[in-house]
């Protein structure tokens, strides 16, 4: 599979969504990424559903939204309502993983866990025939334009060859610092889905940075 790329809108103009959409819509971007954060689970606060709605009128890509947040069990059949079409949860927010990621499941949309750089991926190991997709955070979460932790490549190395026995449809993705400088070493190592904020919607051309990931050989 060709991987894919997801461009953060975190990192995008709030003033203009609506264009920025539009310059999405007719990129080579394949998801929209959309980070929701709480200020409790990490020190920042984004958007929730109103903002996610109005994006997602104007979007014609899907939504990959990535809770932030504690307990997101409370607010699965909101963000079905925003117009997610991938949920993805923090193993570390989530006392009932196995129930919370049935339940995303049952509204309808495809389910993801996320680990923060901290987290051993062999702590999925029980979850793992039950997911979509794992987001490995690259960077501590809460805040854009981090650099990249190195470690990474390992954890996703060790995460494919998991997945290889229980869940080889399982989709790797790679969220913070991400960037034409590892984007394709990153792929090189199994990940499948690359989110890039900052690097795409503070370049010169955001449109021609996507497709720059977008077709890069490995």
């Amino acid at each position: 599979m060709k991987h894919l790329v997801a461009p953060s809108i975190l990192s995008a103009d709030f003033a203009n969504l609506q264009q920025e959409a539009s310059m999405l819509n007719a990129s080579e971007a394949d998801w929209y990424h959309v980070d929701v954060m709480d200020g409790a689970f990490v020190p920042n606060i984004t958007f929730g559903m109103p903002v996610i709605k109005a994006i997602k009128k104007h979007a014609t890509k899907p939504f990959d939204v990535h809770l932030m947040i504690e307990r997101p069990e409370r607010y699965i059949k909101d963000f079905k309502e925003a117009g997610a079409d991938i949920l993805t949860v923090h193993l570390e927010a989530c006392t009932h993983l196995h129930r919370t990621i049935q339940e995303i499941k049952e509204a309808g949309m495809k389910a993801g866990v996320a680990i923060n750089p901290h987290t051993s991926v062999f702590l999925l190991e029980d979850i793992l025939a039950d997911i979509d997709l794992v987001c490995l955070m690259s960077v501590n979460p809460g805040f854009g334009g981090q650099k990249f932790i190195e470690n990474t490549y390992v954890k996703i190395e060790d995460l494919r060859e998991m997945a290889e026995e229980t869940n080889p449809d399982l989709l790797i993705e790679i969220d913070g610092g991400v960037s034409d400088q590892n984007a394709e070493k990153l792929i090189e190592a199994g990940a499948d889905v690359l989110v890039a904020g900052s690097f795409v919607f503070n370049s010169e051309n955001p449109t021609e940075t996507i497709s720059k990931l977008k077709s890069l050989d490995y």
